[in-house]
């Protein structure tokens, strides 16, 4: 019986580090990153690919990949196994042809071409593997095929004084509130005219994509959609259009970012209601399904935070997001905080405003951060009882005792 031809193959662009979130990224790609006291940044498009049906997918990594390989695994936890579906994690390789590792967001890409054109699909849905959203891709794939678009870009409305930030684009009102054509893109610009800002969800035809990677390659410059492939084919003069996309997106570029969006998963009423996305992540990895249920003890204050299953809480908990296997001893408080996988904060320690990676000890009475900046805990740190480190701080993973040796870290200071 011959092979299905999918209707679409959706490729997950989950490669990079990104330097702007520093520790979070020093063994793990930015997808990988942990995300919301359960699960990774992957995990929403991974979701929303899931709920949309889509079930053939082809994930782009190449920063230390391990994590992200034993997080996503075959699929099973987003039903994506079975006859004619799966993920398929595609590193870098070396072989017969020009290979080399990825130079870009396109390059990663065309490096691929070989797996894509051997599914032939229909529609080529290209999507970051680091953002946080709902999307349902059958929508903005349905407006690509109506139009007859060579490449559909989804946008989204951001705020003036932030588009200089993003590749934005002009769409005219053709279609209203639903999109239109692109006439104009650019990226990153010093002096913004307009604020819809893509959100690296792109639908091609696949020879469309195809023609533009390969006339991209021969000048052997740069190898970004949005800095390349996008102008590229508004140049030459291919069906560009723009998707307006309206819901919640999470931008999680920066330490600043990251905290923000994390923050706004509280509240009676949160920006980002998480609890209603139906998201999906991998259980066995780092064991979550296995960990006990939550114990509060009788000491215990918690207002205003997601604490998950696997957590001990004899402590205070204010605003903040913590992990599975997370402990807060007697006396401590944590404040306006997110704890990753497996940390222990000490009796009468206080934290505050501290994004902290896996297997942080916090010591006895130690004081770490404030209000006033966020400070950043790198994983496998054992703090000294009483350690002192202010606002703003960067502390990188596993830290020798000769860097405690001080008492005190002060506001900004970056310890390697």
């Amino acid at each position: 019986m011959p092979k299905l031809k999918p209707e679409v193959l959706a490729v997950v662009l989950a490669g990079g580090r990104v330097d702007e979130l520093s520790v979070l990224t020093a063994y793990r790609p930015k997808s990988a990153v942990p995300f919301g006291g359960f699960a990774r940044i992957i995990d929403f498009p991974l979701s929303n690919l899931m709920n949309s049906g889509l079930e053939l997918v082809a994930v782009l990594s190449q920063y230390r990949s391990f994590s992200l390989i034993s997080h996503i695994g075959i699929g099973a936890s987003w039903d994506m196994i079975g006859r004619h579906r799966g993920v398929f994690v595609l590193p870098p390789y070396q072989g017969f042809d020009q290979s080399s590792w990825y130079r870009g967001s396109a390059d990663a890409v065309r490096q691929n071409l070989d797996f894509i054109q051997f599914y032939q699909p229909e529609t080529i849905l290209i999507v970051s593997g680091d953002h946080i959203y709902r999307m349902d891709y059958r929508e903005i794939i349905a407006y690509h095929r109506r139009k007859e678009a060579d490449c559909t870009m989804a946008c989204v409305e951001v705020p003036e004084q932030e588009a200089g930030r993003f590749g934005i684009a002009e769409i005219d009102d053709e279609d209203g509130e639903m999109g239109g054509r692109i006439r104009q893109y650019q990226e990153k610009p010093a002096d913004p005219t307009f604020n819809w800002a893509s959100m690296t969800v792109y639908c091609f035809k696949p020879q469309a994509l195809y023609d533009l990677l390969e006339a991209n390659a021969r000048e052997d410059q740069s190898f970004e959609f949005g800095r390349d492939i996008i102008p590229r084919a508004m140049a030459s003069r291919k069906k560009v259009y723009g998707y307006r996309f309206t819901g919640y997106w999470g931008y999680t570029r920066t330490i600043e970012e990251y905290w923000r969006t994390s923050m706004e998963l509280l509240g009676v009423n949160p920006l980002l209601p998480l609890a209603a996305w139906g998201i999906r992540t991998n259980l066995d990895h780092r064991d979550i399904r296995d960990c006990q249920p939550l114990k509060v003890g009788a000491t215990a204050k918690i207002s205003n935070s997601l604490i998950h299953n696997g957590c001990i809480v004899d402590g205070t908990v204010a605003n903040s997001i913590l992990f599975p296997g997370v402990q807060v001893q007697a006396g401590a408080t944590v404040q306006d905080s997110v704890l990753f996988f497996g940390d222990v904060v000490g009796l009468g320690a206080r934290i505050n405003k501290v994004i902290s990676d896996v297997n942080v000890i916090v010591g006895e009475g130690a004081q770490i951060g404030r209000p006033t900046g966020i400070t950043v805990l790198g994983c496998n740190n054992q703090i000294p009882a009483g350690m002192l480190i202010g606002a703003g701080c960067t502390l990188y993973p596993a830290l020798g005792p000769k860097k405690w040796a001080r008492g005190q870290i002060l506001d900004g200071e970056v310890v390697k």
